[in-house]
């Protein structure tokens, strides 16, 4: 079974609720809150797409995930907000979710999404980082989520 919302859909739900964005259902809830690895393609300078693998969190329908500051993946999202994160279920690889949206990129001054996101995926604390090194936190607000599963 295939679900999308956002587009047209979008366009409906922002007539019946105060939010244009889509909101996740619980099957993408679910997945996202588990440790499912997610997929973060964002838009070089010359328009290739780059893509990295993140650790990221869910914060009520939004999704962070957490970066050095001069990575190329920041890089590109201040030049473009735009961002395509693909997650699937570990356990069952057919689940699987696309959200595609706009980035905003905030400070993580304490650096403390790095380590709530050691603690889910490996229940320890993160490795030692440099204390002149700026991590930030990039929120993902979804414009469209496509989930799949078989």
């Amino acid at each position: 079974m295939t679900t999308s919302t956002g587009d047209s859909a979008a366009a409906a739900a922002s007539a019946a609720s105060p939010s244009p964005f889509p909101s996740f259902d619980e099957s993408v809830r679910t997945l996202l809150d588990g440790r499912n690895f997610a997929s973060v393609a964002t838009l070089g300078p010359d328009g290739a797409p780059q893509n990295s693998v993140v650790w990221i969190k869910r914060e009520g329908d939004t999704v962070l995930f957490s970066s050095t500051d001069g990575r190329q993946k920041v890089r590109n999202l201040r030049r473009d907000p735009r961002i395509s994160l693909s997650v699937f279920e570990l356990a069952n690889p057919y689940t699987s979710v696309e959200i595609r949206g706009t980035a905003e990129i905030l400070p993580d001054e304490d650096k403390r999404l790095p380590h709530e996101l050691s603690h889910k995926y490996l229940g320890t604390y993160p490795p030692a980082e440099k204390d002149d090194e700026v991590r930030v936190i990039i929120r993902v607000v979804p414009r469209k989520i496509v989930g799949f599963s078989a």
